[in-house]
């Protein structure tokens, strides 16, 4: 929400929300593009998570200006100069391997405007314990990549864009898996870029 304010504010401006769910991000997007009778398009997979998205946006009175993709990531195809901004939170790590996560960071960023902004919120150095063995599990993760190698793939994709944000924080949470509890930790990078007029 920080990040809107800093669009370059035009009539029908479009912003992509990769992995919606039920619209935490979607519905205030959505909200903020009403006046300017933009669009939100709102990419996710799960039945559950459109329905709710749908049933969000009517209760909320911004169902106009959100356009739902029932689509896996990996499937949606971005068009070129397409979006003002793209926003992925926490979705980009369950693209099936490292490869398809750059090709798809490739793929946003020649889908943004010159100008136009993408927000990453990814986590990485993901590690599980299981609560009452104190066993280290396999992360259920696709990408789990160290914080290092993270850093490196986000500097190398957006080289010549403009960093307004860049910080990582370490996140620790309980969890279920299944019956059991279980303790996650990751760092939390978080990635506000800005592409470049030229």
């Amino acid at each position: 929400m920080e990040v809107l304010p800093e669009l370059i504010q035009t009539d029908g401006m479009r912003v992509l929300d990769l992995g919606s769910g039920v619209g935490r991000n979607t519905i205030p997007i959505a909200a903020y593009l009403k006046p300017f009778h933009g669009t939100v398009v709102a990419v996710d997979l799960l039945n559950s998570a459109i329905e709710g998205l749908r049933s969000y946006s009517l209760e909320h009175q911004v169902c106009p200006y959100i356009e739902v993709v029932q689509s896996d990531i990996e499937s949606y195809q971005i068009e070129a100069d397409s979006f003002d901004a793209i926003i992925a939170v926490s979705t980009l790590e369950h693209l099936g391997s490292e490869d398809e996560l750059k090709r798809k960071l490739a793929e946003m960023a020649l889908g943004t405007k010159p100008g136009g902004i993408h927000c990453i919120i990814i986590g990485t150095n993901i590690q599980e314990t299981a609560i009452r063995t104190n066993e280290a599990l396999d992360p259920m993760f696709e990408i789990n990549m160290s914080t290092e190698a993270m850093n490196e793939l986000l500097q190398h994709t957006y080289q010549g864009w403009e960093t307004m944000k860049h910080l990582v924080k370490p996140l620790e949470f309980e969890i279920s898996r299944g019956d059991e509890s279980v303790m996650l930790a990751s760092d939390c990078l978080t990635l506000v870029v800005r592409k470049s007029f030229l």
